[in-house]
């Protein structure tokens, strides 16, 4: 009986999943299958439906029917944006590392460039006038300092950035 009820309800199952499945947002497979499941359940419960048409067609519409109302629900992973800028975690580490490995190379500069690296790179956004005025040196001698700085800052990560 059930071999004969499946043979004959799949071509009418098929018709009415793909008339549905795309309003509903779903594969016409996923909402066939949905179907057979429950038809299964049904057969299993010893509970055949009397009109076999009739039910597949009221079983594909309610299927299609909570697949939307899921679908409002759900959101997939990954789509909404993560507080931080809209940066996911794994973009949020490696900022963090890149971070950390330029101010460890920041701290192994020679004479005053550390202190001039760590306030060029302050979030507090210094101007060159109050960064001078922190070092105690003249602000047309800066940008000077400053490329000097920026070179060592280079060789000093060229190793780190050629090994990645």
């Amino acid at each position: 009986m059930t071999h004969h009820l499946v043979t004959s309800l799949r071509p009418l199952l098929t018709a009415e999943a793909s008339a549905e499945a795309y309003a509903a947002g779903v594969e016409p497979g996923d909402l066939e299958q949905a179907v057979w499941l429950r038809l299964l359940e049904r057969l299993d419960a010893e509970d055949p439906p009397r009109d076999p048409q009739g039910w597949i067609r009221r079983a594909v519409r309610s299927e299609a029917r909570r697949t939307r109302r899921t679908s409002r629900l759900e959101r997939p992973y990954g789509v909404e944006p993560v507080a931080d800028g809209g940066r996911d975690p794994e973009q949020l580490a490696l900022d963090a590392a890149r971070g950390r490995a330029v101010r460890a190379a920041v701290r192994r500069l020679p004479g005053r460039c550390p202190r001039l690296m760590e306030a060029l790179l302050s979030p507090e956004d210094l101007t060159y006038r109050e960064i001078a005025g922190e070092l105690g040196i003249s602000q047309g001698s800066l940008g000077p300092e400053r490329s000097r700085c920026l070179g060592c800052l280079r060789r000093l990560l060229a190793p780190e950035v050629a090994a990645r």
